[in-house]
């Protein structure tokens, strides 16, 4: 990363992480020896709190206790939404029949998903995402989810507006083969798949996403995208 900066290319962070706010997953990632600041980064619950203010949206909060905070400006009595992010541990049946009431005795349910994530890769293996349980309410409230963050077009798109890029001169690097790379092509943008992380050697036989290139870490990701300049 630190010789992508070096080169004078902008450089944005996509994150779905919906688990801890972007100061603290910033001081993550500094600890591991990454520069990084939390302006670089585009993460979905602020994504989320733009839209719950342009529409006057009080969300019924479902998500990890570590992410309330990024909400703490938001009026979230008397909630007229649901907004779910990867709860983990709080996606407990209590909880989830909560937003599910919440839902069904809408007129218009509004329901606004922080991702779409079928699973993750943690230290002891895969783990349900929130898409899982996004689409347990979708189901059953018969109700449409709004996708904020990953793979959703908006979200690349406002990660391209904050650095004044245009679609056609970036290029997403990610290990996730249809949020991170679907998602960036059908917003114009190229992508590059990593063979780290959640990557799985069947996503290289998918029916619809085709990466522009595949690269086996992060690093050759780098030296292909400096060898095109």
């Amino acid at each position: 990363l630190n010789r992508i900066k070096a080169s004078g290319l902008k450089l944005r962070f996509c994150t779905n992480e919906t688990q801890a706010t972007r100061e603290k997953f910033v001081k993550k990632l500094q600890g591991m020896g990454f520069d990084i600041s939390v302006t670089e980064v585009t993460a979905p619950a602020p994504a989320a709190c733009r839209i719950l203010k342009e529409r006057s949206l009080r969300p019924h909060l479902l998500v990890h206790n570590a992410l309330v905070p990024e909400f703490a400006e938001i009026d979230k009595a008397n909630p007229n939404c649901v907004v779910i992010g990867d709860a983990a541990e709080n996606f407990t049946y209590a909880n989830l029949n909560e937003a599910f009431r919440v839902l069904i005795g809408m007129e218009k349910p509004v329901l606004i998903s922080l991702g779409r994530g079928r699973y993750y890769k943690e230290t002891d293996g895969l783990k349900l995402d929130v898409g899982a349980y996004m689409k347990a309410l979708e189901y059953a409230c018969d109700v449409q989810a709004e996708v904020v963050g990953k793979p959703a077009k908006m979200f690349f798109e406002s990660a391209l507006a904050e650095m004044g890029v245009p679609p056609q001169q970036a290029i997403m690097i990610g290990d996730d083969i249809v949020n991170d790379v679907g998602g960036a092509q059908r917003c114009g943008m190229r992508a590059l798949q990593v063979r780290t992380g959640k990557y799985r050697p069947c996503d290289e036989n998918h029916p619809h996403v085709k990466p522009d290139a595949y690269v086996n870490n992060l690093a050759e990701a780098v030296d292909v995208i400096l060898q095109q300049l």
